[in-house]
């Protein structure tokens, strides 16, 4: 009898142990502090669990989450929130969240228009001129940016072909448990049309625990130009991030 019931408890210490490492369902609301008026769409994103939802009409919404976990609010024009899960969010429902409104300012900004003449001869000599210069090498499908013409810059891009494992390492190796993360973002559709909408890398920063000069320096050295660095949308700059990751754990298995 004394059997059964040790092995009972262990059973339900097991389940317990089990349920608080998954973690558990959070029912919240998000309102603005300026208003108290609940928040529709408001982004909610556990940064550990990498699973993320929406606000619905009544600024409510279920994330699963454990003790600890960090939960991360966005939402366009208020600032960003970050908040730690506590013993009373999960036993409780009436757990309410604010969000602050950010004060925009209009920065002036001055038009140069080019002085056109009309005619093309002209004006194509008066237009600035891109100096960036790109390197084709048999057998490559796609070419590599080495910015102006030098021997400085030829010599980065052979490094960047010759020893791609070496140049990513130090970049990638600096968050490995953050870089395996990419998959679930990806994974995740709330996570995906969020960073759908958004360009200022906030939320990718804060899911990957990079700077975001890390993250630029990741995308330089995979060979994306700085235009695509400075317009592509956060899912765009995720996939990017992903497709360099893949090869570069390729290229370390192979080292």
């Amino acid at each position: 009898m004394r059997k059964i019931i040790l092995l009972c408890l262990c059973l339900i210490s097991f389940v317990g142990f089990s349920q608080e490492g998954e973690g558990s369902k959070i029912k919240a609301t998000v309102i603005n502090a300026q208003t108290n008026i609940s928040m529709v769409s408001v982004h909610v994103v556990n940064l550990n669990k990498v699973v993320g939802t929406i606000t619905d009409d009544d600024g409510q919404f279920t994330i699963t989450a454990a003790v600890n976990d960090t939960l991360y609010f966005t939402y366009l024009g208020f600032k960003s929130q970050k908040v730690r899960v506590t013993n009373d969010m999960l036993k409780f429902e009436g757990t309410k969240i604010t969000l602050t409104e950010l004060a925009y300012a209009l920065e002036e900004v001055i038009v140069k228009p080019y002085q056109l003449t009309g005619f093309l001869e002209i004006d194509v000599k008066n237009l600035p001129i891109n100096n960036a210069y790109q390197y084709s090498i048999s057998g490559l499908s796609k070419s590599y940016e080495g910015g102006n013409k030098s021997p400085s810059a030829v010599t980065k891009v052979l490094g960047a072909i010759l020893n791609p494992a070496d140049l990513l390492r130090n970049l990638f190796g600096k968050k490995p448990n953050q870089m395996k993360k990419l998959r679930q973002m990806k994974g995740d559709d709330d996570i995906k049309n969020l960073l759908a909408a958004k360009f200022d890398r906030e939320t990718l920063m804060e899911l990957l625990q990079l700077e975001k000069v890390d993250i630029e320096d990741i995308l330089g050295n995979c060979n994306y130009s700085r235009s695509f660095i400075a317009t592509a949308n956060d899912l765009q700059i995720l996939d990017a991030i992903s497709s360099c990751y893949e090869e570069y754990r390729v290229l370390n298995i192979k080292r």
